[in-house]
């Protein structure tokens, strides 16, 4: 099973051109995905730099055909023009798709720093070797307060679900509106989490959670140890940042660890100002 996880600014590359045939060119080029997660997909949003007010939705799930399209926005607004313009992240699954969850992520007080509305999208896919819930998320870039608490409730997720697990079915499940509530443990948060390996939020993250809850465990230190991360950032004289390091993860459930065989950065590709993360997890 291979995720691709991309934060592709709009289709925006480091030449300030958005390109978004250059995006899912980049991704082919990656190698066949079962599951795509993209971050800043953009649609009909006016103001975006270089940006047409494309359905970026629209154009990608078109681009790869094969695959099922689950669009959550963090930003809906009036585009001025009569319609709705969305910002958010894009989930693009060839497995079966059972139930799917969109949460807006929270985002606390910070005076003097600028907020941005984020989201996750939660979808359970059918892994070959059963059933596995794949979140895509982009944190909070300049409040370190909004960023923790977004983790907090990734982690509140995670509780929340194994305590589903843990308590069985109810008799009311018997109505498919209160089954499709009920999701599997073992899981996958990739994403941009706006974070530096060390930092405070990926500390967090990396931390346990609960008795017999399944932490989240960076699949990169999984599968490489102490290597240090590849940068996911400030690669092909993008205008920002002013350096490399890397802010990209997939996460795994500590019960999906044994499967990760590999996790890599594609630094080939100048069609973002972020590189794509490549997940691979193992059947067997």
């Amino acid at each position: 099973m291979r995720i691709v996880s991309w934060n592709i600014q709009w289709g925006r590359g480091a030449d300030k051109r958005v390109d978004l045939a250059r995006t899912v060119a980049a991704i082919h080029d990656i190698g066949d995905a079962e599951v795509i997660c993209l971050q800043e997909v953009a649609q009909n949003f006016p103001g975006l730099e270089g940006g047409d007010c494309e359905d970026e939705v629209a154009i990608l799930a078109a681009a790869f055909p094969g695959h099922e399209a689950i669009f959550g926005a963090g930003i809906d607004v009036p585009d001025g023009a009569g319609g709705r313009a969305r910002f958010g992240n894009l989930m693009l699954s060839r497995l079966e798709v059972g139930p799917v969850f969109r949460h807006l992520l929270p985002c606390p007080a910070d005076p003097g720093q600028p907020a941005m509305q984020r989201c996750c999208v939660e979808a359970v896919l059918q892994a070959p070797w059963g059933p596995v819930r794949v979140l895509t998320t982009h944190l909070e870039y300049y409040s370190a307060r909004q960023r923790a608490a977004q983790v907090a409730m990734l982690r509140a997720l995670q509780k929340e679900v194994a305590g589903q697990v843990a308590a069985g079915p109810a008799g009311r499940e018997a109505s498919p509106a209160f089954a499709a509530g009920r999701r599997p443990v073992t899981a996958v948060a990739c994403g941009d989490f706006n974070c530096e390996p060390g930092s405070g939020a990926y500390t967090l993250m990396s931390a346990d959670i609960a008795l017999h809850v399944p932490p989240w465990r960076d699949a990169w230190r999984v599968k490489h140890r102490s290597r240090a991360h590849d940068p996911t950032v400030g690669l092909h004289g993008a205008e920002w940042p002013g350096r490399t390091y890397c802010c990209d993860y997939a996460w795994v459930s500590d019960d999906l660890a044994a499967r990760v065989a590999q996790v890599e950065v594609y630094a080939a590709t100048p069609a973002s100002d972020h590189q794509p993360l490549v997940l691979e997890l193992n059947d067997g």
